[in-house]
């Protein structure tokens, strides 16, 4: 009986701090992306991870992250390699991490496939988890590398689904494209109407997400 017990305490320990999700955050950097546009992201990604509510579900999910930025064919970085957040102070440290993230690309094409493949890529160096994301943002459509869909169908045979935050700066037609060509089908999309409402897009999509995690 003491064996059985401490087992079943072994089995709940080791379930406490199982990992529900990894989510790999992408950042576009790509050429319609300008200095303030390019820290709207970065402050907006930080500012939602801090936020009260998304930071206790992120914790009780022991979530890992780990983000990209992404520009054109061959231009694409890790810029934050993947942990999980555990603590108040693991979620305070990736915040600050991704507010002081440097710019990887300037003057580039737009290749959002040719991500989409690159992220899938980085879950090999990922804790195991239940659930594996990919966050895409972006401002246009592409305009080189594979094809965006094609790659989304890749993520969905993979067991991976993708959401997106499509940013309006051109009318309705990118989160169309979002929806047609980006995310998975269990995937959505937020969107952001300009740049200045970023901020408040990446909230509502890893509120939700994490939502979803928690049940």
């Amino acid at each position: 009986m003491r064996q059985f017990l401490l087992s079943l305490a072994l089995g709940w320990a080791t379930s406490a701090q199982a990992c529900d999700t990894a989510l790999l955050l992408t950042i576009d950097v790509s050429n319609s992306i300008d200095v303030a546009e390019y820290r709207l992201q970065t402050d907006g990604m930080a500012d939602a991870m801090l936020d009260a509510e998304i930071a206790d579900a992120l914790i009780d999910g022991q979530v890992a992250v780990a983000v990209i930025q992404w520009s054109g064919v061959d231009q694409q970085q890790v810029s934050i390699p993947w942990r999980q957040l555990r603590t108040p102070a693991d979620v305070q440290g990736f915040a600050i991490e991704a507010r002081r993230m440097p710019r990887a690309f300037v003057m580039s094409g737009t290749a959002p496939g040719d991500a989409i493949l690159f992220a899938l890529d980085q879950f090999a160096d990922a804790p195991d988890c239940i659930r594996q994301v990919i966050d895409i943002s972006g401002d246009g459509t592409p305009n080189a590398g594979t094809s965006t869909r094609a790659a989304a169908r890749t993520a969905e045979r993979r067991g991976v689904t993708i959401n997106g935050i499509a940013i309006e700066s051109m009318g309705l037609a990118i989160t169309n494209f979002f929806a047609q060509h980006v995310i998975t089908r269990d995937g959505f999309t937020v969107t952001a109407r300009r740049h200045l409402d970023y901020p408040r897009a990446i909230r509502e999509k890893i509120l939700r997400e994490v939502a979803r995690v928690l049940g």
